[in-house]
């Protein structure tokens, strides 16, 4: 590079703005052309306008004078970014379901940005994002998704930013409200006992282990006969090649009688405690339990005795049940996995029979220490009436 007078050359047609910077039109676009950190820059200043040019280039020659100047960010498009953060998923060892998540959101929103005209991810901003939710509502996504899903792309920018893929956050001020949660169904012990009652032997036993112990379906679908320990009366969550439990929380799950009465009665045909019935389709014995399948299984028996649900539900009246019956939060973490206070908060339902039973109960602690003349004179009436 020439240097004249120690100012650096730039392009035919080029002026200088300061001490170090040069600016020149290519197209319609300004740019900028300096040396910096032993090497000639030329960076688009990105406007048409010369007088907004000159002082984008006026502030790159400030810092240079003073020793501020940092290396300009090439913002990297949207799908250098997804691959960039996807790579780093993968590294980070998220789990299958996880990964499979994120890759549709990033489908979703780089077929988005190909619509709007989105070259790089400055282009992911406060309109994309209210672009691609009005475009999910319209899908008919439910609020919790639309929301779970602006966060993934979030991450994102986030991630973006850490590893210098753009310069500066396009998301900047972006502001999330996280939906309250619907409320879930929960069923009285009672329910759960005639929807048990009311299943087909094979589906009975994984229901009864998902009702008995919390579990969540990953879970049980993963659960192998090394993880059952009959003698300590203990099952035992712990990840397997391809597999890991959610947030990574293996554990140690004491048996009630009914689920240990149940995997002792269960063969150990296959490596899996619990496994699906054959069909026409799938006719090899021995195979793993597809949540898809056990819950059309559900629902089926769920229609047939009049109440609704899903699998998670097990797990959410499994804790209710336990919170009711005064078993400590820390307790029940511990059997259940990670579960913090406000999911908690959630889980504990008051079932009607159990409202019932402590007003009733309230009701004779009030009756009791009620003056004792309104005792007398409440007594008096009633032997008057007879």
């Amino acid at each position: 590079m020439e240097i004249e007078n120690d100012r650096p050359v730039g392009p035919s047609g080029s002026e200088p703005v300061g001490e170090h910077v040069r600016i020149y039109r290519r197209g319609k676009i300004w740019h900028a052309n300096y040396q910096a950190a032993g090497k000639q820059w030329r960076v688009s200043l990105k406007t048409s306008n010369k007088k907004v040019a000159q002082r984008k280039a006026l502030r790159i020659d400030t810092e240079l004078s003073t020793g501020q100047w940092k290396r300009a960010i090439e913002t990297k498009t949207v799908e250098h970014a997804v691959a960039a953060y996807t790579d780093y998923l993968r590294a980070e060892d998220r789990s299958p379901k996880t990964l499979a998540k994120y890759v549709k959101v990033f489908a979703t929103a780089t077929e988005l940005a190909k619509k709007r005209g989105v070259k790089d991810l400055s282009g992911i901003d406060l309109t994309f994002i209210d672009a691609y939710r009005r475009m999910r509502t319209d899908a008919g996504a439910q609020a919790k998704n639309r929301y779970t899903e602006c966060v993934i792309i979030r991450q994102l920018i986030t991630f973006s930013l850490s590893r210098d893929l753009v310069e500066i956050d396009p998301l900047r001020g972006l502001k999330l409200t996280k939906p309250k949660p619907t409320k879930q169904p929960c069923w009285t012990r009672e329910e759960v006992l005639n929807i048990l009652a009311a299943s087909p032997p094979m589906e009975r036993s994984a229901f009864i282990l998902l009702a008995e112990t919390g579990m969540r379906f990953g879970e049980l679908q993963w659960l192998t006969w090394d993880d059952i320990d009959l003698k300590q009366k203990t099952l035992n969550i712990s990840a397997k090649e391809n597999w890991k439990p959610k947030t990574g929380d293996e554990r140690s799950v004491p048996l009630s009688e009914a689920a240990f009465v149940v995997l002792t009665a269960l063969p150990r045909s296959a490596r899996w405690v619990v496994t699906m019935p054959p069909t026409d389709r799938l006719p090899k014995l021995g195979q793993q339990w597809t949540e898809r399948r056990l819950l059309t299984n559900l629902k089926a028996v769920l229609k047939g005795i009049g109440f609704i649900g899903k699998l998670h539900t097990f797990r959410h009246s499994f804790i209710s049940h336990a919170l009711l019956c005064n078993i400590p939060a820390a307790v029940v973490r511990k059997w259940v996995g990670h579960v913090d206070q406000r999911t908690i908060d959630l889980y504990t339902h008051v079932h009607d029979v159990a409202s019932r039973v402590a007003m009733d109960r309230l009701s004779k602690i009030y009756t009791n220490v009620r003056p004792k003349q309104e005792r007398e004179d409440e007594r008096e009436n009633g032997s008057a009436q007879k």
